[in-house]
């Protein structure tokens, strides 16, 4: 073989070699090696009427109305007569779902009923709530009831928002009549609602009806919620309210259900 010939086949093999070595580190480059991968996060909640499995990172909690004129003595309730001690005896198992929620790293989201200083929002069907009267809060701060940034619409102490919840006024029983509840959720591309709070009969189930009617699949946390009025009825309106939700409207779960499908939820795992 001439000396020239053999020059091109030595650099021919050469080139190959190269060329094979470049295949080969851009292949294992690509390879998937043990790389961690987040699995999604889906919860089993029991519930009536049937259990319900949901991607966690997909929920909110809605916690209605648990402001101080509902809850809190010296409330607008409390003066009407009302016993508040029903809606106080949600808030202990109610902490206790914000603080697991809030480790899962679900949003919370508070709803309060408040209208503004100047009474523009009020209708006419609110005067006889006497929205808006001045009273001496239990704090020693000057109140009014049902009025934004007061005493009197401050959510009760126990269930404080924290940095990075959502506080949202509304000015009737849904919390998505002329809010920005919807868009908000769709914002931030939740999905499931889990809602607590006060009163079962009004507030809490106007804003389940709503969440259906939207498309949210909802779950009442029945022992996080409350209605005062007919308490102490054979059947009470928040019995009735629970059967209409959870034959029609959402799911009826508790605190304790919630907090366990929580506690059970994958984080990480390794694929192969």
């Amino acid at each position: 073989m001439k000396k020239s010939s053999l020059k091109i086949v030595v650099l021919a093999l050469l080139i190959g070699a190269c060329n094979d070595k470049a295949d080969h580190k851009h292949a294992t480059a690509r390879a998937p090696s043990n790389d961690k991968k987040e699995i999604p996060k889906n919860i089993h909640i029991m519930a009536q009427p049937d259990s319900i499995a949901i991607d966690s990172r997909e929920a909110a909690i809605i916690v209605v109305d648990m402001q101080n004129d509902f809850g809190s003595k010296g409330g607008m309730f409390d003066r009407w007569g009302i016993n508040i001690s029903i809606i106080q005896k949600v808030i202990s198992p109610t902490a206790k779902v914000l603080a697991a929620a809030r480790e899962a790293g679900i949003k919370i989201i508070y709803l309060k009923m408040g209208f503004h200083e100047d009474l523009s929002d009020v209708g006419s069907e609110d005067s006889e709530w006497h929205v808006g009267d001045t009273i001496n809060a239990p704090n020693g701060a000057k109140g009014r009831i049902l009025i934004r940034d007061t005493w009197n619409t401050d959510i009760v102490p126990e269930l404080r928002p924290q940095p990075g919840d959502v506080v949202i006024y509304k000015t009737t029983y849904s919390g998505f009549y002329k809010t920005e509840l919807d868009s908000l959720l769709k914002q931030l591309g939740k999905k499931y609602l889990i809602i607590t709070g006060c009163t079962t009969s009004v507030c809490v189930e106007s804003t389940v009806r709503d969440a259906r009617f939207r498309n949210y699949p909802t779950i009442v946390l029945k022992d996080c919620t409350a209605e005062p009025v007919g308490y102490d009825l054979p059947r009470s309106n928040h019995d009735a309210s629970l059967l209409v939700i959870q034959t029609s409207f959402g799911w009826v779960s508790s605190s304790d259900e919630f907090i366990k499908s929580l506690k059970l939820q994958p984080t990480l795992a390794t694929k192969n």
